[in-house]
């Protein structure tokens, strides 16, 4: 029986020591935290929406004991505000499988005592280089899926993928309780996003938290500089959600009364930061000579804004997974590292890269073209339209970022999926949408408050 050590207790490392313990492989995780310390003592890392496609990998290890219990997410609704109190356009669209949003925390701390009581080992330290160095001569494979800096280092930035060298968001989050699980006009309970040309982003997301249950998640993506960066300063859950009620009044006036009483979920519950997205090098060397092998964050971090973090890890472990069982007794080398993460970029990374640096850019013409032509959209589970089908497939490319993504830079082939979507000219279903938004934006600017569209009867078989 081959031995595997995994450095870190989050999301990815969890996840491979499960599956790996499952393939019959030896294997000890090492966490700078106990599981206690994990529910009651840390911060959530991160929101960690998963979609289906990442959490049919959870259910098949059963570590989804929560699952009769989620807030489930059905959807999206997004909301394009080129300026304070101005709706352009919406997108209401369904997933074909909900999604789910778990408190790291609980997870953790649940997946942890779910690891050793299936036989792995669970070891609490803080692991070194030193201490690494002998973790790698002990074992047959070393993974390392930790956010100390130290161990970071190990492992080269790729230059030809990283595409930014600075944080292109000032990032703010926060747990609340309150708000209920639902919003005017919206057939389903939907992540809710909010973008803001020019400012940032705002995600409201259904979120399973380790004390209050069903609840939200907050999450802010600010332009570095621009109105919505306001929240660096904060220290305390309480204030990051005082800037947000005073953000959603000022710039999101239709979403205010339903935050307007949220209240903290816990005290620690939040997080304030930025970082730079980075791909790197799988194969990290150690002064020994030694290699050990990035997983998760480690090898890949991308900016929340399109909640692939946590999706992409899920990935990577099972392509991880797939590659250890194939390669038998052979050594783990940095050749079969590099090919390994290279399988796994090719078949997910690239996609989920490319979609996430899509939405921190300017839009594209054919995602415009997209959101045009969609616009009708309601999420309702009988509209059968064009319009419905097209903001499904948009809200589908979170769940497989292989979908879609390829032609929101391609005008061509978006063209070409319009047309085959509506079963009319793209043309006309641009056009068409935008006399919605023309109409819109008359009434808003006619003094009535936003709304959502309605797709006309004799819409619903075009």
């Amino acid at each position: 029986m081959r031995n595997i050590a995994i450095v870190g207790a989050g999301q990815a490392g969890l996840l491979a020591a499960h599956a790996l313990l499952k393939a019959g492989y030896r294997v000890t995780l090492y966490s700078d935290k106990t599981p206690e310390q994990w529910l009651n003592e840390s911060r959530p890392t991160g929101t960690a929406a998963r979609f289906d496609l990442s959490l049919r990998f959870e259910h098949e290890l059963d570590l989804n004991p929560w699952a009769g219990q989620l807030p489930w997410g059905d959807g999206f609704h997004i909301t394009v505000c080129p300026k304070p109190g101005n709706q352009l356009l919406t997108l209401t669209g369904r997933l074909h499988a909900p999604c789910a949003a778990i408190d790291l925390r609980l997870q953790s701390h649940h997946w942890m005592h779910a690891l050793k009581a299936r036989g792995g080992g669970v070891e609490i330290e803080s692991v070194s280089i030193p201490r690494l160095e002998e973790l790698a001569a002990a074992n047959d494979l070393t993974l390392v899926a930790a956010g100390r800096a130290e161990l970071h280092r190990l492992f080269e930035r790729d230059a030809g993928r990283s595409v930014y060298d600075k944080p292109q968001r000032h990032l703010a989050m926060v747990c609340v309780k309150g708000p209920r699980l639902g919003f005017d006009g919206v057939p389903l309970l939907p992540v809710k996003i909010n973008l803001l040309p020019g400012r940032g982003e705002c995600f409201w997301v259904p979120y399973f938290h380790k004390d209050a249950g069903a609840s939200w998640n907050l999450l802010f993506e600010a332009q570095p500089g621009g109105p919505m960066d306001r929240f660096q300063e904060a220290t305390s859950a309480a204030r990051v959600l005082e800037i947000a009620k005073q953000l959603i009044r000022e710039l999101l006036p239709w979403d205010y009364p339903w935050v307007k009483d949220a209240e903290t979920s816990d005290a620690n519950g939040w997080l304030v930061g930025k970082f730079v997205p980075t791909v790197r090098k799988p194969a990290g060397r150690l002064p020994s000579g030694r290699v050990v092998m990035a997983l998760g964050d480690t090898a890949m971090s991308v900016d929340p804004i399109a909640g692939q973090g946590a999706n992409n890890g899920n990935k990577m472990v099972r392509n991880l997974v797939e590659c250890i069982v194939a390669h038998q007794d052979r050594p783990f080398d940095a050749a079969w590292m590099t090919d390994t993460f290279e399988r796994f970029y090719e078949r997910h990374g690239r996609a989920t890269h490319d979609f996430t640096n899509l939405l921190l850019e300017p839009i594209t013409p054919p995602a415009l073209q997209l959101l045009i032509a969609q616009y009708g959209s309601d999420g309702r589970p009988d509209n059968p339209s064009g319009r419905q089908l097209l903001a499904n497939a948009f809200s589908e490319n979170f769940n497989d970022p292989n979908l879609l993504t390829p032609l929101l830079r391609d005008a061509r082939k978006m063209r070409e999926f319009i047309e085959r979507t509506m079963g009319q000219s793209w043309l006309r279903a641009v056009a068409s949408g935008g006399l919605g938004i023309a109409r819109e934006g008359l009434r808003q600017l006619s003094g009535q408050a936003p709304r959502h569209p309605r797709v006309r009867e004799d819409e619903k078989a075009a």
